[in-house]
């Protein structure tokens, strides 16, 4: 198996995301939709990414946001990816990717027994990868729970994946034997409190990916 990539999402201070990239995570998330408790907004996250090292991906989370907003963030943060979380169509992923090229879309999907291939399809020509999260009515992400993993195949991504939803140290490596994702995005199970990364939690992830990989 190739070496498997890290995100680190929900990210709010520099002290936090410096120490994910010490412990060897690939990428930071940072969420930009105000409703949730690790919102954050663009001029600390463009003083966060200044700071950082070169040769880590940052992603912008957005949720149903205006696509000239959006672009806005992106290109005022210094972004590398968008990861939608919302309902956005097909053609607004193509809109954004082109009007904030070279930034990447990643297509956020809420995995449950209702999501079908043809739900995803559409979006196969327009985004760079899917992430794969907990469906729960009425939210958006972050349940902090896992989804039955068995249900990846049968949804013909056709893309890259990364896998979201519940994931920690202790059923991270099952994970990735279940569902054989290019990367795994971690949020909740990484911190003392909403937004706040417990760093020896976030050493302990990045372990357990990396005794799985072998890297």
């Amino acid at each position: 198996m190739s070496r498997i990539r890290i995100k680190v999402c929900g990210m709010t201070n520099l002290d936090d995301a410096l120490a994910a990239v010490e412990a060897g995570v690939d990428a930071l998330g940072f969420i930009f939709y105000e409703k949730s408790p690790r919102y954050v907004d663009p001029e600390t996250v463009r003083l966060i990414i200044e700071q950082l090292p070169p040769f880590v991906n940052t992603v912008g989370v957005f949720v149903d946001r205006d696509c000239g907003e959006a672009e806005e963030i992106i290109r005022f943060c210094g972004l590398s990816c968008a990861q939608l979380h919302g309902q956005e169509p097909p053609d607004y992923c193509e809109r954004l990717a082109r009007a904030a090229a070279p930034c990447q879309i990643i297509k956020a999907l809420r995995v449950g027994p209702q999501l079908q291939a043809e739900d995803v399809a559409p979006y196969h020509a327009h985004v760079r990868a899917f992430l794969l999260d907990t469906y729960r009515k009425g939210q958006q992400g972050g349940t902090g729970q896992t989804f039955d993993w068995p249900l990846i195949p049968r949804l013909n991504l056709q893309r890259n994946f990364i896998l979201a939803g519940g994931l920690d140290a202790s059923n991270i490596r099952a994970a990735i034997a279940a569902a054989q994702p290019y990367g795994v995005d971690v949020n909740s199970g990484v911190e003392s409190s909403p937004g706040r990364k417990d760093h020896a939690l976030v050493r302990a992830f990045v372990r357990a990916v990396r005794q799985f990989d072998g890297c």
